[in-house]
């Protein structure tokens, strides 16, 4: 006789299953597309799907294709770490962005990776790999470098313990030269990603922090490489907007001026 909590558990993990199946690249898909991508037998997906629809985490075209629905993003909004965040910065990050015109992001840790709460961006802006709700490599990004630092060393010990993605020749992927970047990062409080990701951006990002002074997310800006923005000239409007939103969050030491270098960190491979 089957187990009521391990039957549970496994149509959960099925359920979760059906919905990763969707990305952004395959924003819309077929039960036969979710059942390959998902590696579950067309009838089961069949079933999951309906129920899915039926509460609004899924949605049906026109053309029976499937997308995710409008009760996901309902849901989502709740995390603490998502929509009221993103609430609290965004007034924040226009000024910034009005200041710079370029792209102006903020992102929170989930474990191993970055994840993108909210982007500002114009038109002659840098192109950026990043997305709204997208995830990124911890060691590469402006953003990824001071999540990083700031996270429990045993996050850190299973971030490098592992191979560490290459993006372009300036990527520092050995584990010894990105934890001396790190080391940089908490003293300077000042992360600078110079074309580890694409080889014509430089992203200058700082931390951000909560009520009881942990870091919780991170601000930067991403700008052309070539252009006439330095790191030097965009760590202050970068740093006075991370440290207001901070201060807005009710932490104690953003109301202090940091201690330690202004010069340049966060690896410039």
């Amino acid at each position: 006789m089957t187990d009521p909590a391990t039957a549970a558990t496994s149509l959960t993990t099925k359920t979760l299953e059906v919905l990763s199946a969707f990305t952004s690249s395959h924003p819309r898909l077929s039960l036969s597309d979710v059942s390959r991508r998902s590696g579950l037998p067309l009838t089961t997906v069949h079933r999951i799907v309906t129920d899915l629809v039926a509460w609004g985490a899924l949605e049906r075209g026109g053309d029976g294709g499937y997308e995710l629905g409008l009760r996901l993003w309902e849901i989502a909004s709740l995390a603490p770490r998502g929509l009221p965040l993103r609430e609290v910065a965004l007034p924040i990050m226009e000024d910034l962005y009005e200041a710079t015109h370029e792209n102006v992001q903020l992102a929170v840790r989930d474990h191993l990776d970055a994840v993108y709460l909210e982007r500002l961006t114009g038109r002659n802006a840098v192109r950026v790999l990043t997305r709204v709700g997208g995830r990124f490599d911890l060691h590469a990004t402006g953003v990824g470098l001071v999540l990083l630092a700031y996270a429990p060393p045993g996050v850190q010990e299973e971030a490098l313990g592992g191979t560490l993605r290459h993006w372009t020749p300036r990527t520092v992927t050995d584990p010894a030269r990105v934890r001396a970047v790190l080391a940089d990062v908490r003293r300077t409080e000042v992360a600078v990603s110079d074309r580890q990701v694409t080889m014509d951006a430089v992203s200058v990002a700082c931390p951000i922090r909560d009520a009881d002074d942990a870091v919780v997310a991170a601000l930067s800006v991403v700008f052309h490489a070539d252009g006439p923005i330095t790191p030097q000239a965009v760590t202050p409007a970068v740093r006075a907007a991370s440290r207001t939103i901070s201060r807005v969050l009710g932490a104690p030491s953003a109301r202090r001026q940091p201690q330690g270098s202004r010069r340049r960190s966060g690896g410039t491979a």
